[in-house]
């Protein structure tokens, strides 16, 4: 992961890096402020900007939002 610090990583370096698909990405961006960066047509990321993101529970939002959503035993 050396080779990761301090450079922009692509969309398909970050799904990797995370475990994620570009959905799942793209879908963080635009809905619950994942740190991106666009050039140009591409997005690009800082690791560092991402892990802090993460680590404060900006992914977990989704799973929240979702569960919010849903009462006991019912869909």
């Amino acid at each position: 992961m050396v080779e990761m610090e301090g450079r922009w990583l692509s969309i398909t370096e970050i799904c990797k890096y995370l475990g994620v698909s570009n959905d799942t990405v793209y879908k963080w961006i635009d809905k619950h402020g994942m740190p991106a960066h666009r050039m140009g047509r591409l997005w690009k990321f800082k690791k560092d900007a991402v892990d802090a993101w993460v680590e404060a529970g900006g992914a977990d939002q989704t799973n929240r939002s979702r569960m919010n959503g849903v009462k006991d035993g019912q869909p």
